[in-house]
């Protein structure tokens, strides 16, 4: 067999095997991801994966029952086991349900419900949601010459403009971080969903 014929041969082969390899990356990338977040994490190695994959498992959940999944937007974050369910649904009685849906998953330890009974808002709403979050990330790093805080300790959500901080931090950092997320720019709320630690 010519050389031409083995790379038209090995290149067929890999090109087979390619959908196979692809979990194999994902898990890969989720471990390095996972890795690299821990070094300033106060939670273990195994909490932060467990707690992505509760987030997954959760969305899953959620996503298999149509009503919540149609004409309303629940979100979930997971940090620490606590869930925190934000979003809006259209009745209290879906709200409820949305807490059920996801009740029962081994390693949450608490489900914080700030799901809004309203109306879903649109597109741009959400869009702007997303803008508010990066913009209080980013001025959360403003706040790196205090000594001992980390802005990649808060987890930062946002919901019709109301931003919901989550983390592991001293009573001090929560000052800092709440008073940040505060000043910026179209925040109309922030909900603190903290734990706090003596360290």
């Amino acid at each position: 067999m010519n050389l031409s014929a083995r790379i038209s041969s090995t290149i067929a082969l890999l090109l087979l095997l390619l959908p196979l390899l692809g979990g194999c990356v994902a898990v890969v990338a989720t471990g390095a991801v996972a890795t690299g977040s821990a070094v300033h994490d106060r939670r273990s190695t195994g909490i932060v994966i467990d707690d992505k994959r509760i987030q997954l498992s959760a969305y899953d959940t959620i996503n298999k029952d149509k009503e919540l999944v149609l004409r309303n937007r629940v979100m979930i974050a997971v940090y620490n086991g606590t869930m925190l369910l934000m979003g809006e649904v259209r009745t209290p009685e879906l709200k409820a349900r949305a807490e059920e849906t996801v009740t029962g998953f081994e390693g949450v330890r608490r489900i914080v419900n700030e799901i809004d009974i309203m109306e879903p808002e649109g597109f741009w709403a959400r869009r702007n949601d997303n803008r508010l979050t990066a913009r209080v990330k980013l001025a959360l790093l403003d706040a790196v010459s205090t000594p001992g805080f980390d802005p990649t300790r808060v987890k930062v959500s946002t919901a019709h403009r109301t931003v919901y901080l989550q983390g592991i931090l001293k009573a001090e950092e929560d000052e800092i971080a709440t008073e940040i997320a505060r000043n910026v720019n179209g925040v109309e709320r922030v909900v603190k969903v903290f734990e706090y630690t003596g360290d």
